[in-house]
């Protein structure tokens, strides 16, 4: 069978697909795939998908008869694994169309992809979780003259550590972490909502302006929290924005931080920007958590997939380009990382394979930058370990904070 007859039969399976018509509410338009020539196309028309021959899309995808192949392999190499990877981060394909239409239709674009590529199906985990271990409270935090009212998770003993979720998220992205039976015997963890983020609202005296995030207005947050709820200084295990914050909080708050663990670290990350992110003729909520499906592996359990994707469907608006304020326009590893002193505050910077957005190249920089640094490139993850394969991150998480804390002892 030729790449394009496998490529149509893959559509035709899909066009039945209830998560594809649940993510293309009003969606009107064809989306032409192209193996050279050889088009074949899904329309979109009165909440129904059919095959067809149509060649000119609204949408249109081309690549050659290679990459189509490496897009049907099992599992696609990094950057064949999904539509955005193929937009933004893959010159073997050509996306074409209106903006404003890829937009509107991007939640189903990366519905369809993860059709084409096969989903992974969730295996019992062998780690004993418990959500009952959790406790959910509200603290008071006191940054300069503000008053907020910080929405926190806690679970465990031991040594204390932060866990900052990433750009436009919450904490429940650390859900099966504080569930975890095992690391709340070692580990006091600390799930942390940022204000406007997730069970966190703005603070008392917000004025409606839009929300922009920068380094030390982040950094104040939790050199704040650290100090006024936990009291103590901590390790500090973030992902993607979170990362980048944990990396600065080692450079210019080393008395709070005894070590830290960047997951998904920049070294610098403009290509997160996108104008549909909030806009009035976009359906935030399908957009945003489609922009993030794309950056996760294919071989993390579909089921996974869908939450670490649904807590981005529920951001307020502005907030996931607010924060990226910070960490696509602000943050620097050049900058940042030759500051950090690993004797004194040790760090592991964990990378995952797919993750086109902060790459293992870029934490291989980073680490060049910091001497004494834990580098480790995780195989079959994507942007979001904890959140998109818990089980498989775990044994990483585990290298990172033994490195982190058996340095910091």
């Amino acid at each position: 069978m030729s790449v394009a007859e496998e490529l149509r039969r893959r559509l035709l399976g899909l066009v039945g697909d209830a998560e594809l018509r649940r993510l293309s509410p009003g969606l009107a338009l064809a989306v032409s795939f192209a193996v050279g020539s050889d088009a074949v196309a899904l329309v979109f028309a009165d909440g129904h998908v059919t095959v067809d021959t149509v060649v000119e899309g609204d949408v249109s995808i081309v690549a050659d008869e290679k990459a189509w192949r490496q897009v049907l392999s099992s599992p696609p190499p990094p950057r064949f694994h999904s539509f955005t990877a193929w937009q933004i981060a893959n010159p073997d394909f050509q996306v074409g169309g209106e903006p404003l239409r890829i937009a509107q239709a991007r939640a189903a674009l990366e519905r369809i992809v993860e059709l084409l590529v096969g989903e992974t199906a969730s295996r019992p985990s062998p780690y004993l979780r418990d959500m009952a271990q959790l406790s959910g409270r509200y603290h008071p935090m006191l940054v300069g003259e503000t008053s907020f009212q910080v929405y926190c998770d806690h679970a465990g003993q031991g040594v204390p550590v932060l866990l900052l979720h990433t750009a436009g998220a919450d904490s429940r992205q650390f859900l099966a972490q504080t569930s975890d039976v095992e690391l709340a015997r070692d580990y006091r963890m600390y799930g942390l909502d940022l204000p406007f983020h997730g069970r966190s609202l703005p603070p008392d005296d917000w004025t409606g302006e839009p929300y922009r995030l920068t380094a030390e207005i982040y950094k104040s947050w939790c050199a704040a929290f650290i100090e006024q709820v936990i009291g103590e200084p901590a390790l500090v295990v973030g992902c993607s924005m979170g990362a980048a914050m944990a990396l600065v909080m080692a450079a210019d708050r080393p008395d709070l931080v005894r070590g830290a663990v960047a997951l998904e670290p920049p070294f610098r990350s403009p290509g997160r920007r996108n104008p549909y992110q909030n806009h009035v003729a976009v359906h935030g909520g399908l957009h945003n958590g489609a922009f993030v499906r794309g950056l996760m592996s294919p071989t993390s359990p579909i089921a996974c997939r869908r939450r670490a994707s649904w807590i981005y469907s529920q951001g307020g608006p502005g907030v996931y380009p607010g924060d990226l304020a910070f960490y696509s326009d602000e943050f620097d590893g050049a900058e940042v990382a030759p500051r950090i002193d690993a004797a004194r505050t040790p760090v592991a910077l964990l990378s995952g394979v797919y993750d086109y957005s902060a790459t293992p190249a870029d934490g291989a920089r980073l680490a060049e930058l910091i001497p004494g640094a834990l580098h480790v490139v995780m195989d079959g993850i994507g942007h979001f370990p904890m959140t998109e394969n818990p089980d498989h991150f775990r044994r990483y998480l585990l290298q990172g904070l033994e490195h982190a804390r058996s340095r910091a002892a």
